[in-house]
């Protein structure tokens, strides 16, 4: 809304309507809302393993969820924990190793 009043207030005083700098800056800052909560549209994943982007064109990545665990009874809690893997990770054949070593070092940092 604030952009609109002050474009509103430009046409008024017939000042230039597009000052780049101050719009653009205007417009890409403010990609959260009033309380503070994310409004992007679209928020790329990353694989766990290698950190990389997660495109849209990779069609080999996936993401696993794997099941919390209590470590006193064995039962499963309800809630689980998400990795992304990317295709070049499965395509190289290391898809299980990465898996496995992330799934060990959650484990690790849960005890």
């Amino acid at each position: 809304m604030k952009i609109l009043e002050m474009m509103a207030k430009r046409l008024l005083v017939n000042q230039p309507l597009l000052d780049h700098f101050y719009l653009s800056q205007e417009i890409y800052i403010k990609m959260q809302n009033e309380n503070g909560e994310n409004v992007d549209l679209y928020i790329p994943r990353k694989c766990s393993w290698t950190n990389r982007l997660l495109t849209a064109k990779d069609h080999g990545a996936v993401q696993i969820n794997v099941a919390n665990v209590d470590p006193v009874t064995g039962l499963a809690t309800g809630d689980s924990t998400a990795f992304a893997l990317s295709g070049k990770i499965r395509f190289a054949a290391e898809g299980d190793m990465a898996l496995s070593e992330l799934v060990k070092a959650n484990d690790a940092k849960a005890e």
